[in-house]
């Protein structure tokens, strides 16, 4: 579970930065938000929590 909660917290804090670098849209910073918490974190809780089960 640590090392889902790392990968979540790694994958959300690395995607805000990028999605707020690279978006289009005037509201980035609320798009950066929602999709760091709501894709990315999950999608690198995930794997975080594969990589802890193969360690």
């Amino acid at each position: 579970m640590l090392f889902a909660l790392a990968g979540f917290l790694l994958c959300a804090v690395i995607s805000y930065g990028l999605v707020r670098q690279f978006s289009p849209r005037q509201d980035r910073e609320l798009e950066a938000a929602m999709t760091s918490v709501f894709f990315y974190g999950p999608v690198g809780a995930a794997l975080g929590f594969v990589a802890g089960l193969l360690r």
